[in-house]
């Protein structure tokens, strides 16, 4: 648990960095993570199933419309990059883009919220918890890793013993296989790590400018972190946009043959 004495400048950056931990080593839990990021999972859902039984075809309302404009947006960039015959590829698309843009959301909270409400409820858990959770590299990593294993499952279903065969006789040709096997390994390991490294850099990058500018002076405050969050709001949504569009451009070339 993070200890909640933030005193100085260096512990109320520590605390507000630090994540709430359960287990060791390998097994640690990052508690904080894990309640956000399922909240807002069972929030979007019961969102949806809510706005898809209200959904009608004759006089649509505002919300409806929104989300039909968002649908056809994902589907749209589903249709201009993937070419196999999946029908998982444009729902997947549709929930990361979602998923991942309410999780960057979070980073437009105001920094000492939930510090504020847990000393009110004087619950600790919230008073500590880490309320963005992209900006831990274990979810970002552990999302990439998903579309990474999906992308074998797909490449392995439509090309077969061909999928085995790319690793070993390509792009040298067979006899280079001892060259060829590490080249691809390295290529495929690439994806998931850049994938959930370039969410994690961005977004902890800008939660950190967050925590500092919440260290000025209260006019001072305002001055920087209006025009930051504006601007954050750009970040948050073409992070969700790459991370979505990266997805979908991997399951692709999972399934193409050449």
């Amino acid at each position: 648990m993070v200890s909640s004495n933030v005193s100085s400048s260096e512990g109320y950056i520590r605390h507000h960095l630090a994540h709430i931990e359960a287990g060791s080593g390998f097994w640690t839990f990052h508690l904080d993570t894990l309640a956000v990021s399922i909240f807002l999972g069972i929030m979007i859902c019961v969102f949806f199933l809510r706005v898809s039984l209200k959904s009608t075809s004759g006089a649509p309302g505002g919300v409806q419309n929104f989300f039909e404009l968002l649908i056809d947006f994902v589907n749209g960039q589903v249709h201009d990059t993937y070419h196999g015959k999946s029908l998982l590829v444009a729902p997947l698309a549709f929930t990361i883009f979602v998923w991942v843009f309410l999780m960057n959301a979070m980073d437009l909270l105001p920094v000492d919220l939930f510090c504020f409400i847990g000393k009110i409820i004087n619950v600790h858990f919230v008073m500590d918890m880490k309320i963005v959770p992209t900006t831990d590299p274990n979810l970002t990593l552990a999302m990439s890793i998903s579309v990474f294993l999906l992308s074998l499952w797909f490449s392995i279903l439509s090309k077969g013993f061909l999928f085995i065969k790319e690793f070993f006789c390509f792009p040298f040709g067979p006899f280079m296989f001892f060259m060829n096997f590490p080249l691809k390994l390295i290529e495929e390991l690439a994806k998931p790590i850049s994938l959930g490294l370039r969410l994690f850099g961005n977004l902890y990058a800008g939660e950190l400018i967050f925590i500092l500018i919440s260290l000025l002076p209260w006019g001072a405050q305002w001055v920087l972190g209006a025009p930051w969050a504006i601007f954050h709001i750009l970040v948050i949504t073409i992070q969700s946009f790459v991370f979505m569009v990266l997805t979908i451009v991997y399951l692709s070339m999972a399934e193409e043959a050449h």
